[in-house]
Formats: structure tokens, sequence, C-alpha cells
């Protein structure tokens, strides 16, 4: 994964923004304006990132700065990356997945639903703070937009049933992270196609884990900091 002192990344690139992801770590993913910017937004938050997987036995060990790096690959941005969302898949993302990946995978995604879980919980009860024009979700809007986010990334993999049928927030996020450990062994075995009734290319499994790994994290993180103390 990089070598001992190396961590493989890659970047996503618009006129505006840019993002830099590592390849090998789904979820640790940041933006700036430029390559650099992203890069050093990724170093910035390694510590964050390793406390999100603490105690899921990945192995996972924070590099000491940017130096670390290794880029290898740049993708030309879309529409998505200027909105402020990672929209391009990295090649190393069209790679098979065997059960060990996935088993992997779920511990990602396990990881970052208890980090979103328990700054949500802290954060129960306390006012967010506001943007400079006063926008911003409170804390119930981002959960049903985490969990909103999550049902249409499925239906990117190419899973047709990802709805979820309970109105309680929390009871919502259960059925759909249940609902995505199902979808995530058909998606891997081939059983939605690579391509979509109307011709568009679904998401592999790989690209699936690193962009809703990044999002919960990134909403998790948002809250942490809007929270009033």
């Amino acid at each position: 994964m990089g070598g001992a002192n190396r961590v493989d990344v890659y970047i996503e690139a618009g006129a505006k923004r840019a993002f830099a992801g590592a390849l090998d770590w789904p979820g640790w993913s940041r933006s700036g304006r430029d390559e650099q910017g992203a890069l050093e937004a990724l170093a910035e938050y390694r510590s964050r990132y390793a406390a999100a997987l603490r105690g899921s036995r990945l192995g996972f060990t924070a590099p000491p700065n940017a130096s670390a790096f290794r880029v290898k690959e740049r993708l030309k941005g879309n529409a998505t990356t200027a909105f402020g969302a990672p929209g391009i898949p990295p090649k190393a993302d069209g790679r098979p997945v065997d059960d060990a990946d996935l088993r992997r995978f779920e511990r990602i995604l396990r990881a970052s639903w208890r980090t979103f879980d328990r700054t949500v919980e802290n954060a129960a009860g306390r006012p967010l703070t506001k943007g400079p024009r006063g926008g911003g979700r409170d804390l119930k809007k981002i959960v049903e937009h985490v969990r909103g986010a999550d049902e249409g990334y499925l239906r990117a993999l190419g899973a047709k049933d990802g709805g979820t049928k309970s109105r309680d927030p929390k009871a919502g996020l259960s059925e759909m992270r249940k609902a995505i450990l199902d979808a995530l062994p058909l998606a891997a075995s081939g059983a939605f196609g690579r391509t979509g009734p109307r011709g568009g290319v679904r998401w592999t499994v790989r690209y699936y884990v690193r962009r809703s790994a990044w999002h919960v994290l990134d909403h998790a993180w948002e809250i942490e900091d809007r929270t009033i103390r």
C-alpha cells in the first residue's frame, strides 16, 4: 500500500478545486484550490482518519506529512468536482474485488459509520454554527442528507432496492447500511452488470466504498467542526 513510508494517492483537479485521495484508504480524501492545497489538506486530516479507523484492525498508520504522498494518477475534474465532491473514479477502482477486499471494505464502512454516529450523538441538543450567510444544514438535515446520498449511491452501483422505509432517522440509517452490505457482494459478483438500462456506466464496488466513506466522514467532520461547545 505505497510502501512503508509512502501513501499512493490520486488527484482529481478542475479549474477551481482539486481533490486528493489515498488509493488504498477509502474515505481519506480532501480538497483544496489546487493539487498542492489538496495534498496539504489530505495530510492535515491524517490524524482524524486514523481516529476514525481506530479499533478496526486495518493497520493504518498516519504518515508524518504530505511528503509521504506519491501521486500515481491525475484526473481531470468535472461538474461534480467543481460542486465540491470527488466525481471521477481512479483506474485502480476498476480492479476485481475478492472476499478479502469485501471484508476490508466492510470494516472501513463500519468504522466510518461509527464515527458519524458518535459525532451525531455528541452534537445532539447543541446548535451548529452557520456559514457567513447564515446557511448550513441542521443536525437532523445532515443525517437525512447522508442517508439520501447513500440511497443514490446504491443506485449508481446498480442496486434496485436501496430505499429505506422508516421515517425515523436512526432506523433509516440502519436500514440503509444493511442494504449497502447486502449489495456489495452482489455487485462484486457482477450481478448488477457494468451498465445501466440507459447505457450509463455503473460504479464499481471500490469506487462505491471510496465515495460513500468519504461522504460519511466528510459530514462527521463537518459536524465536529460546527458543534458549538
